[in-house]
């Protein structure tokens, strides 16, 4: 998907939102079970009743990974069921080189036809590449996570004080433009947020943690918003595990509507302010 197509998405749905789609059998209605895919049946419902309120889709891999050849299929056909002007990102965290980089590209892009998936920066450029090879995929790079963890390491510093979140945003930009490169930045601190859209003033920023995370889509919009946009907002549990009954999908759509109608008023004032 062109970097246009996203825009345009954003400013017909008024919404920068996207739905992750991490389904544990364990949370699912219990009714879903009976089916011959209970995986799949559960991703259909829930993209029939919030497709009119997101842009994107956002299945976490190891969520289907762990079902074998039978998650697989599900997430196949997942995939193929999404509809085409939805931007599609398989949340894979993939961070290997050489040949196995890119097979990982082949699974993601041609098998599946992701149009983005993310990847650790780890390894440096020869494990970024291989994605950026296909035209208009897109490859969403772990930049500021807000996980616990992140303290062990993203924001170490060097001798000249630049933090190694910082390095890795600035050395990354050299590797792709702003039409094929994203950032995934966590959205439970507000102002590395806005540290991270310091440095990289157009690219657009996937950020996790909203809702069952605690962060706030005020301080997201506040501290990583650009001139077109530049943020997609994951919600996953928050809207796929609203409900529990058979009327899950209806719950499911009602919060994904309340998020994008927090979204549409934030979009709306930053078009009257000249920002969009």
């Amino acid at each position: 998907m062109k970097k246009e197509e996203l825009l345009n998405n954003i400013r017909l749905k008024k919404s920068f939102l996207c739905v992750g789609l991490d389904v544990d059998l364990d949370k699912i209605p219990k009714f879903l079970l009976d089916f011959e895919d209970p995986v799949f049946e559960f991703n259909k419902r829930i993209i029939d009743a919030t497709k009119d309120y997101t842009i994107a889709y956002k299945p976490n891999i190891a969520f289907y990974e762990c079902l074998g050849s039978k998650g697989w299929d599900a997430l196949k056909k997942t995939v193929d069921y999404i509809p085409d002007n939805i931007f599609t990102i398989a949340d894979a965290k993939r961070g290997d080189i050489g040949n196995t980089s890119k097979k990982y590209a082949e699974t993601f892009f041609e098998y599946l036809n992701f149009d983005a998936v993310t990847v650790a920066p780890y390894m440096g450029v020869d494990s970024v590449t291989p994605f950026l090879e296909y035209e208009d995929k897109w490859v969403i790079l772990l930049g500021l996570t807000s996980n616990k963890g992140a303290l062990d390491f993203q924001f170490s510093t060097d001798l000249n004080g630049e933090k190694l979140y910082e390095k890795v945003i600035k050395k990354s930009m050299e590797w792709g433009e702003d039409d094929r490169l994203m950032y995934v930045v966590g959205a439970t601190r507000g102002e590395s947020i806005k540290s991270v859209r310091d440095i990289s003033k157009k690219h657009f920023f996937l950020v996790p943690g909203i809702g069952a995370q605690g962060g706030s889509l005020s301080d997201v919009a506040e501290f990583g918003w650009n001139d077109q946009c530049g943020l997609i907002v994951n919600s996953s549990r928050g809207i796929i595990y609203a409900g529990n009954d058979q009327d899950f999908d209806v719950k499911a759509k009602e919060a994904a509507q309340a998020i994008q109608s927090e979204m549409s008023i934030i979009i709306d004032d930053k078009i009257k302010l000249g920002l969009f």
